[in-house]
């Protein structure tokens, strides 16, 4: 047992906290331990459910007095798994979950445990959205801090953007409301600096009027043309329209052609933000590509967009976040040859155009710092075994190399366990300055360390 593990009384957190502690072998504590991603295997001396914001500052406190470490889970989606932690604390905000909605206003508070598939889902019935990514089951608070790169992000721009408050326990144990006037530098880099900076309880976040969306699933055959094409496309389409493609080899989905399965695809999902006839005509040019494989787009709510994530899935993966300039008919055929070769379980190369309300921020308006890169890559590749993942690792690097332009930067949500250097790739320039001045002046021993981490010195 761990000197950390040591450090922590069961009975005396059961005695100073409202939320639930489960120790180790309790009913309960492994799925506490678990997260999102498999071949992450950490066992925390204690997972607390904070009942509210002083079970969180009284966790910090613990923490801080006896050096524990301490791991903050909202949806447990971290992907290199900083929700958990080998002998620490889990501080898990889930049971943090009111969610208010002002129609009057369009605004929202909601607590930092709640899913972005559950406040899109309350939103939509008022016609509301607020932009956030792509899976349902992510936390809200750790998307958020992040940056939020979604289905919205042409047309409404990131999660931070819409970021109006917050409430932030900070590594001294004080609740702070944090916004545009009070702590103006911590709002500054909460959006887009991760967790760095404190555990946020609460957010308030803009609303936008949407109502019905016109998108869904698009899937076509991957050649080079058809995916320098679809880039193209995307570029050229209004900003209303957002969407995420997937070139990949085709899953046995039930409603694919046997005869696919296997072969490479795009596999896209799109969304149009605006009025039903001129999203029919924005998804024209895609359908026109190719035949597609399969067409699952029209009109639809917009919670209809997010899948339903698959019950006990773990995947364990290798993957590299990176932005590039463009995607040309050569950088098309390298995917696919690479892709190719690949002897993962599955492999795939997600392209997302971006631009629009995104790119009218100013750069220094927030810590997410790459408003003028205009595509989004993320290549990635599933395995079954933990063993080989240094083969499946150099396959991404060598592919990600290939694909590699002027732009060196990364997405801070999308960095797995890649060290220092990619984590100042994510917070370039005088962006990381700034970030670590705040972080000297919040957390100045690093107590929040568990994240894509920026030290205070």
């Amino acid at each position: 047992m761990s000197e950390a593990t040591t450090a922590i009384s069961i009975p005396q957190l059961r005695a100073d906290l409202t939320g639930k502690v489960t120790a180790p072998g309790e009913p309960g504590y492994d799925e506490g331990r678990t997260v999102y991603y498999g071949g992450i295997d950490r066992r925390p001396g204690a997972v607390v459910r904070a009942a509210n914001a002083d079970d969180v500052s009284r966790v910090i406190a613990l923490a801080r007095e006896t050096g524990v470490e301490l791991a903050i889970r909202s949806g447990g989606h971290s992907i290199p798994g900083h929700s958990t932690t080998e002998g620490g604390i889990v501080l898990d905000v889930g049971d943090l979950n009111a969610l208010e909605i002002d129609v009057e206003s369009r605004t929202a508070w909601v607590g930092g445990g709640v899913t972005t598939g559950r406040y899109t889902k309350t939103a939509a019935a008022d016609g509301l959205a607020t932009p956030f990514g792509d899976t349902g089951s992510v936390g809200i608070s750790g998307l958020t801090l992040g940056g939020g790169v979604g289905y919205l992000v042409r047309k409404h721009g990131l999660t931070v953007d819409d970021l109006l408050a917050a409430d932030v326990v900070t590594a001294d144990g004080r609740l702070l409301r944090v916004d545009a006037d009070s702590h103006p530098e911590l709002f500054w880099a909460i959006r887009g600096g991760g967790g760095n900076f404190g555990v946020a309880t609460r957010l308030q976040l803009r609303l936008h009027e949407l109502d019905t969306v016109v998108g869904g699933m698009l899937i076509l055959p991957a050649t080079a043309d058809t995916i320098y094409s679809f880039v193209s496309e995307a570029e050229a389409a209004p900003e209303e329209l957002s969407g995420i493609a997937a070139v990949m080899p085709a899953p046995p989905l039930p409603f694919l052609p046997a005869e696919q399965h296997g072969r490479l695809i795009i596999l896209a999902v799109l969304v149009y933000a605006g009025e039903v006839e001129a999203g029919e005509r924005a998804m024209a040019p895609f359908r026109a590509l190719s035949e597609p494989i399969a067409d699952m787009l029209g009109p639809k709510r917009y919670p209809e967009i997010f899948v339903p994530g698959e019950e006990g899935f773990h995947p364990i993966m290798s993957a590299h976040t990176m932005y590039v300039d463009t995607i040309d008919r050569a950088a098309a055929v390298t995917i696919l040859e690479q892709l190719q070769a690949s002897t993962a379980m599955m492999a795939a190369v997600q392209l997302r155009v971006l631009g629009g309300a995104a790119a009218r921020v100013p750069v220094d308006a927030t810590a997410y710092a790459h408003r003028r890169s205009p595509i989004m890559v993320n290549v990635a590749a599933m395995f079954g075994n933990p063993d080989e993942a240094p083969l499946h690792e150099r396959w991404v690097a060598a592919l990600a190399d290939a694909l590699r332009q002027d732009d060196h930067g990364a997405y801070a949500n999308f960095l797995g366990n890649e060290g220092a250097e990619r984590v100042r790739a994510a917070y370039p320039g005088e962006t990381w300055d700034r970030l670590v001045a705040v972080k000297r002046r919040y957390d100045p021993t690093n107590l929040f360390r568990l994240n894509q981490n920026i030290p205070p010195d």
